[in-house]
Order: structure tokens, then C-alpha cells, then sequence
């Protein structure tokens, strides 16, 4: 029982805290402190639904579908090639209006925004529904509820941490250049994911 929580816990904190397009988007809103904690509870609901289905059996179902997969890797490619042009073209702004929350897009843009980046990147799948529930499955039904909710954990854990923490982190990032860092490296980081997934 343990055993199988901890081994959830370590394995969803390896697959979740690698650098991707969503790390990017959840990271950056922070430092904006732009409604980051609705984008960290969202990722981490999504997160949780997806490692139940993956632990219930869903990952061998998506993963011998060619068409579904090929759907969600063009549909998230062009997304995440979208999103990096928008961080791009901001290197050009001024980039005053980050400095003040209440300007900049609406809640209901930020939630739409984290629900594409976080179910229209086949990598989430992969790594929720697929691995996790590949791993799931070689434990009894009782353990596999465990790693399960362990997996669950390492998500909410890490979502919260990079969230507050980028917002506590925020009033010493105000200067535009770091902004400018901050708008090109996700730029390049979108942009880089969605080449993968159309290679």
C-alpha cells in the first residue's frame, strides 16, 4: 500500500516536473500573478481525471489508435505554434501592463488558454494516461488506487509549488529585459513542442 503510493508520488513527479509547454504557460502566469492559482487548480484537475483513466485502462485504448493520436499531435502542434508567435510578437511590447494584474487578458482567456495547453499536447497522454497506467496495471486493483493517488499528489504538489512560488518570486522580476527572457524562452519552448510532435 505504501510502497505502491510512494512509487505513484516518485513516478508522477519525474514525468510532471520535466520541462514542457504547460510548465511554461503555468510558470509564466505566476510571475504575471495572473489568476495563476485557477491555471494551477485547472492543470492539476485535469492531471488527476487523466491519471484515472489511465489507471482504469484507458492508455492501451488511445495508444493503438494511429487517427486519434495523429488528430492530437497536429491539433496540439498547431496550438502551441500559435502561442509561441504570441510570446514572441510580446518581445516587442513595452511589457508595463505585466507589472499590474488587473490588465492583460480576462480570467476567461487564461481558463481556455490552460485547458489547450494542457489537453491538446499529446505529451500529457502519454505520460498520464499511457506510462502511468501502463505502470498502474502491474499492481493489484487495491495498490493500484494507491500509486494512483500518489501520482495524483505529486501533481497538486508541483502545480502549487511553481505557481506560488513563481508569484512570491514575481516582485523581483520586474525589470522589462527579464520579462523579454521570460516571453522568448517559452516562445522557444512551444515552438520546440510542437515541432516534436509533428516530427
Amino acid at each position: 500500500m505504501i510502497s505502491a503510493f510512494v512509487s505513484g508520488l516518485a513516478i508522477g513527479a519525474g514525468l510532471i516536473i520535466a520541462i514542457g509547454a504547460q510548465n511554461a504557460f503555468v510558470l509564466g502566469q505566476g510571475l504575471r500573478r495572473q489568476y495563476h492559482v485557477m491555471v494551477a487548480v485547472i492543470c492539476a484537475i485535469c492531471d488527476i481525471l487523466l491519471i484515472s483513466a489511465g489507471v482504469a485502462g484507458l492508455g492501451s485504448l488511445i495508444s493503438s489508435s494511429p487517427v486519434w493520436t495523429d488528430i492530437m499531435a497536429w491539433g496540439g502542434a498547431l496550438f502551441l505554434g500559435w502561442y509561441g508567435f504570441q510570446s514572441f510578437k510580446s518581445l516587442f511590447s513595452d511589457h508595463k501592463f505585466k507589472q499590474d494584474k488587473s490588465h492583460g487578458k480576462s480570467r476567461r482567456e487564461i481558463f481556455f488558454y490552460t485547458i489547450a495547453v494542457t489537453l491538446l499536447n499529446p505529451h500529457v497522454y502519454l505520460d498520464t494516461v499511457v506510462l502511468l497506467g501502463g505502470i498502474a496495471a502491474q499492481y493489484d486493483t487495491q495498490d493500484r488506487l494507491y500509486f494512483g493517488f500518489g501520482a495524483a499528489c505529486a501533481s497538486i504538489l508541483w502545480f502549487s509549488l511553481i505557481s506560488i512560488g513563481a508569484a512570491w518570486a514575481s516582485p523581483y522580476l520586474q525589470r522589462p529585459i527579464t520579462w523579454k527572457i521570460i516571453d522568448c524562452v517559452t516562445g522557444i519552448m512551444m515552438w520546440s513542442v510542437g515541432l516534436s510532435l509533428i516530427l
